[in-house]
């Protein structure tokens, strides 16, 4: 499944709050993002214009290793066509 690919950090974090994500601080040009559905979870992502693909790929494979389902499920539900 192909990831969008002009994606900020910021829009990201919006989109993410769909699996239960907010932002609980930014530490310089990032934000740490926290869920605590199904047990608690932390993800980083940079706080960019433009987040490149291999970074968004590695976050929405970290997310998609919480929740136990594939990445294609998590960018299938976040980007819907």
């Amino acid at each position: 499944m192909k990831l969008p690919r002009d994606l900020s950090g910021p829009q990201l974090a919006q989109i993410l709050s769909h699996y239960g994500y907010a932002i609980t601080r930014q530490s310089g040009s990032h934000l740490r993002l926290t869920s605590t559905s199904q047990g608690e979870h932390h993800i980083t992502i940079p706080n960019h214009e433009s987040l490149r693909v291999g970074t968004l790929a590695g976050i929405l494979a970290d997310v998609a290793a919480h929740f136990k389902v594939s990445r294609d499920e998590v960018v299938s539900k976040l980007f819907p066509h």
